[in-house]
């Protein structure tokens, strides 16, 4: 039986590709679950340094499966707690990502739209193909993108997220990364071989450190100025207390590589 979310390895690099590609990788609840297995999964895994999200097919995600939400308005309710259910799901696997020890980064070619978007713009980093398009479309069919909102207004400025929000247009790829959805957009057959040299990139560094990093990175951004500041200084002090951080400082001031366990 084919997986919906694939697992692949490339040494502490793990990729995960979504697997439906007939619905360009909708976030159907079977999708939505295979994901939260599979970052869970991957969350508790110490020897997983760096993860890469990637859809298969001609898109990296369109967003909610609408065929399947329209069945949902079969119930007795018109489908009131399927819905209330559904989008309580997507928000704990988008919520999931940043608390990953791992940093996540999307591979993202064709269309993300929607929740789609709403997906790249919920992983830490993502890198994009020339010609790939990203929209919260959902207003063209009468149905504001709130929920995809709040990881987009929290990626992009505000005036650029509410005119994709309202006139349901799309960002091409340069876009993107002008405003901040994506860190890096290369021609689409460079597209796995550039994600793959970032993520193993990252996943040189001592991982100790980098998981570290991430919780305080996404702790701090909710804090005050003051409190944030008061808050990594314990973390740098934390940091400074491994054995590989004090061997990193020593290689770097003795000019050789590190040895870390």
């Amino acid at each position: 039986m084919t997986e919906l979310v694939e697992l692949t390895r490339a040494g502490t690099v793990a990729h995960l590709r979504m697997n439906a590609p007939g619905s360009l990788n909708a976030l159907s609840d079977a999708m939505l679950a295979a994901l939260k297995a599979r970052l869970t999964e991957l969350g508790e895994d110490d020897g997983t340094r760096v993860i890469v999200l990637s859809g298969a097919g001609k898109a990296f995600c369109a967003g909610h499966d609408l065929k399947e939400m329209q069945a949902g308005r079969q119930a007795e309710d018109g489908g009131r707690g399927y819905f209330a259910d559904l989008f309580a799901r997507c928000a704990e696997v988008m919520q999931l990502i940043p608390t990953l020890p791992q940093p996540v980064i999307a591979q993202v070619h064709g269309i993300a739209t929607a929740a789609g978007c709403q997906l790249v713009a919920t992983c830490d980093m993502a890198v994009a193909a020339e010609g790939t398009r990203f929209g919260v479309n959902g207003v063209n069919i009468g149905l504001f993108c709130s929920t995809p909102m709040v990881a987009l207004s929290r990626n992009v400025p505000r005036k650029t997220a509410f005119e994709m929000l309202t006139t349901g247009e799309f960002l091409d790829a340069a876009r993107a990364r002008e405003v901040g959805l994506v860190n890096r957009v290369v021609p689409a057959g460079d597209l796995a071989a550039e994600t793959e040299r970032l993520a193993q990139t990252v996943a040189a560094k001592l991982s100790a450190a980098v998981r570290i990093g991430k919780r305080a990175f996404y702790d701090q951004a909710g804090m005050s100025l003051a409190d944030a500041y008061r808050h990594t200084a314990e973390v740098m002090v934390e940091n400074m207390m491994l054995r590989d951080t004090d061997e990193g400082i020593c290689a770097f001031i003795e000019k050789r590589a590190p040895d870390w366990a």
